[in-house]
């Protein structure tokens, strides 16, 4: 059996089996979450209505880490389909100054965790239950028995767990992070009353072509000599570039350093850091009205310094803008809405993490030489909140 067209057992002894059947797996794991979620489709819609019906309502998306990514990619989309007030907000901020976050409210706070183990996440609902009005908790998670999982399954409550194909087994997030922001994006479709079955299958058949005819050239890209990248992208992509810099850093051991941006943001100031020894990625969308953004973007980067190699991972080929490789990802047929485009472009990072961790003589499923990076966060210390010390010290009054 052959994963990213390397065979198991050569796999097994690269110590990147996981790693590849994970990232491989992602068009099957999609469908099936599609499934899943159809299956509880009515169940959600019930809960989710039923917790934004008093008014003021917020929806918080939660997460930490790559799953904090989720809700940066989502939030915008929530906002804009739910008509709610949507933030993204990373539990590990939350910890530390969780009186900028929760208020009076009627709050549905949206927990996105692979393990739901992550100390900082279980904290974020604890504090949410102790210091809003009236909160709801809707756990997206890929382990029946994080502690998110099985606290979830009191008070008002609901958890939507993925299929188990979705509870990664390597360090670096893959699948669950893709298949946890499907199912966001799906739950988001909810207001909508779409059911985005068409959507999902274009997603699907777009991260096969990636992977089918791009393979190699990601490869062959992952050989050169960059120790640094840049992922930029706006809109749903903006999220999924953070996660990108963070599935390269991750997979390298940190012998890539990568940077992440938008692409008018990227012109106030982080366009110094590309170098010679600099892989530019640009995830573009497919709104047309974003499209004179991108392209301006990259013409100012080609008339300056250009970096080592520079990527588009697009729908269909833009004519409007000149790179090393254009990934085209679409059919031609019926379009991908941005927010489903996204998912399948973080792919591209996936695959350059993987090959760029085997250049290196790295694990991919243990790239951490020294353990600093592990697959549930370790070491965190958690304090209990004060609220009316903290107010008082903040200046808050009381």
């Amino acid at each position: 059996m052959k994963y990213l067209d390397i065979e198991e057992a050569r796999l097994q002894t690269l110590g990147a089996r996981h790693t590849a059947v994970e990232i491989a797996g992602q068009p099957t794991l999609w469908e099936e979450t599609y499934r899943l979620f159809t299956r509880h489709r009515e169940e959600l819609h019930s809960f989710v209505h039923k917790s934004v019906s008093a008014v003021p309502a917020r929806i918080l998306l939660c997460g930490a880490g790559t799953s904090a990514f989720i809700g940066e990619a989502l939030a915008g989309l929530f906002q804009k389909i739910s008509g709610i007030d949507t933030r993204a907000v990373a539990t590990t901020d939350i910890v530390t100054h969780p009186g900028f976050y929760f208020s009076g409210k009627n709050i549905l706070m949206i927990s996105f965790a692979r393990s739901g183990n992550s100390p900082e996440s279980v904290k974020a609902v604890e504090l949410a239950d102790a210091l809003c009005d009236t909160v709801s908790h809707l756990i997206i998670s890929c382990n029946p028995q994080g502690q998110l999982a099985l606290r979830g399954r009191q008070g008002d409550s609901y958890v939507f767990l993925l299929p188990p194909e979705a509870d990664d087994k390597s360090l670096a997030m893959t699948g669950s992070f893709s298949a946890m922001m499907l199912s966001g994006l799906l739950l988001a479709n909810l207001w909508a009353g779409r059911e985005c079955a068409g959507q999902v299958l274009r997603l699907a058949g777009a991260a096969r072509a990636i992977m089918d005819r791009y393979r190699e050239d990601l490869k062959n890209i992952a050989a050169m000599d960059f120790d640094r990248a840049v992922f930029l992208g706006s809109g749903p992509a903006a999220g999924i570039a953070r996660e990108s810099h963070l599935k390269l850093q991750e997979l390298t051991d940190g012998a890539v350093i990568c940077k992440f941006d938008s692409f008018l943001g990227f012109r106030h100031g982080p366009k110094a850091v590309v170098t010679p020894r600099t892989l530019l990625v640009f995830f573009l969308s497919s709104h047309e009205y974003v499209r004179p953004y991108e392209s301006d973007l990259i013409d100012a980067v080609n008339h300056s310094e250009k970096g080592i190699f520079r990527i588009a991972v697009t729908e269909e080929e833009r004519p409007d803008i000149d790179v090393d490789l254009q990934i085209v990802c679409g059919d031609g047929s019926a379009r991908l809405e941005e927010g489903f485009l996204a998912i399948a472009q973080v792919v591209v990072a996936q695959l350059l993490g993987f090959f760029k961790s085997l250049h290196l003589g790295l694990n991919p499923d243990t790239p951490s030489k020294s353990g600093t990076i592990t697959r549930v966060v370790e070491g965190v210390r958690l304090y209990p909140y004060q609220q009316e010390a903290t107010n008082r010290s903040a200046g808050y009054g009381g």
